[in-house]
This record gives C-alpha cells, sequence and structure tokens, in this order.
C-alpha cells in the first residue's frame, strides 16, 4: 500500500492529528491554569516542533549517497515558518514581534498541508521519512499556533502588522539567496505555481495573504471596539 493522498494511511493520519490536537486543546485548557504552565507547554511543543522540522531537512541532506548540507536551508513557506515559529518561541519573549509574522502563516500552512500533502506520492511508503516528518511539522505548527492564540501568548494587534511586509520581504531574499547561490529551481514559488496550471506563485500568494491578514487584524479589533462598549 502506498502513501497517496486520501489513501488509507492519510486518512488515518489525518483522524489521529485530530484527535491528539483535540486532547492537547481539552486537556490542556482544563488543567493548566495558570501562566507559568501554559507557556511550558507551549515551549515543550516548541522544542517539538524545531527537532521535528530540523529532522525532516536531515533527512533531505541524507537522501542521497552524498550529503547535501544546502538542504538545512527550506525554500517554502511552510518548512521555514517552521522554524522561525520554533525559534521565535524559544529565544523570544511571549508576544515577540515576530511571533505576529509567523502565526497565521503557519497555521494556515500547517492545516492545508495536513489535509493536502500533495507531496505524498514522492515514495511508495507513507513512512518515508521525508514524507512523514514532512506532514509532522506541519501539523505540529498548527497546534501550537492554536495554543499560542488559545493561552494568549500572542496579543494580536494593528500595530505590529507591519511585520508581515519584513517577514515576506525576508523569506524573498531568502529565496534569491537560494537561487543565485545554492541553485535551487524554485525557492517560495518564485518561478513556478505551489499548484501547477494556476497562478499561484510568491507574486500571487503573498498579496493575498496580506489582505488577509488585514482583514484578520481589523475584524479582531473590531471585535474588540464592541465588547468593551457599554450595554
Amino acid at each position: 500500500m502506498g502513501a497517496k493522498l486520501y489513501g488509507t494511511e492519510h486518512l488515518i493520519y489525518i483522524g489521529l492529528s485530530l484527535i491528539i490536537a483535540f486532547l492537547t486543546i481539552f486537556l490542556s485548557k482544563k488543567f493548566l491554569k495558570n501562566e507559568k504552565q501554559q507557556t511550558l507547554l507551549i515551549k515543550i511543543v516548541a522544542i517539538i516542533l524545531f527537532i521535528t522540522i530540523l529532522t525532516n531537512r536531515l533527512v533531505l541532506v541524507f537522501e542521497y549517497d552524498k550529503p547535501d548540507w544546502t538542504k538545512l536551508l527550506t525554500d517554502t513557506f511552510c518548512s521555514t515558518s517552521s522554524y522561525v515559529l520554533s525559534l521565535s518561541i524559544l529565544l523570544g519573549k511571549k508576544d515577540n514581534i515576530v511571533l505576529h509574522f509567523a502565526w497565521l502563516i503557519s497555521l494556515v500552512g500547517g492545516s492545508i498541508v495536513t489535509f493536502y500533502a500533495d507531496f505524498l506520492g514522492q515514495n511508495p511508503s507513507f513512512l518515508y521519512p521525508p514524507t512523514i516528518f514532512g506532514l509532522l511539522h506541519h501539523t505540529i505548527s498548527a497546534i501550537l499556533v492554536i495554543l499560542i492564540l488559545m493561552f494568549k501568548y500572542i496579543h494580536i494587534t494593528y500595530k505590529k502588522s507591519y511585520i508581515v511586509l519584513i517577514g515576506f520581504s525576508g523569506y524573498l531574499l531568502l529565496g534569491f539567496f537560494m537561487k543565485y547561490v545554492f541553485n535551487y529551481s524554485n525557492p517560495f514559488y518564485m518561478y513556478a505555481p505551489v499548484i501547477p496550471n494556476t497562478p499561484l506563485t510568491v507574486w500571487v500568494i503573498a498579496p493575498i495573504y496580506i489582505v488577509g491578514y488585514i482583514c484578520i487584524i481589523l475584524a479582531i479589533e473590531l471585535t474588540r471596539k464592541f465588547r468593551k462598549k457599554p450595554r
């Protein structure tokens, strides 16, 4: 039985991921009553995420006979954001500026790839290391974002929205570096779309993401103002 999108193994993975996510969220909300305990859980999950994405990159380094250490660098939004999200939690303070860029891209990307892992066909085995660790870091990143939102580890505000432009600019600079220094063919979907036969290159994805981010921020701010209104 080979790895297949929405094949038996993928459906089992999705089911187990949903169960683990639900139990993590439900049990942590029920039993972790103070900020110290909640922060400890967030950091533990961040460590797990970092180990998972690093393992994912290392198995790519040693995928063939000759190690390719450039594979430690990530050339997709999700993989790079897993690095950024985990390290911003492990090395930064609560509500640090980097989190304000990483949270939404990690949540959206991690959720989409968990349910639509188009790279499953890269090997007949579902447990092929690049496949399973690729899936795991996406799923863990989405769960981690839910935790930081649930426990108010981040205070989403329009005042820090500028980091989205800086973050995407940083990704593009990294993409150009990987293209012209390490000869990557399509870093960050700069030259070919993420889904074949669509216009979804980074030049289309980034504006859509930024508009979506702004809409979410506005909705959050309006909700806060509505709640503060005297009744």
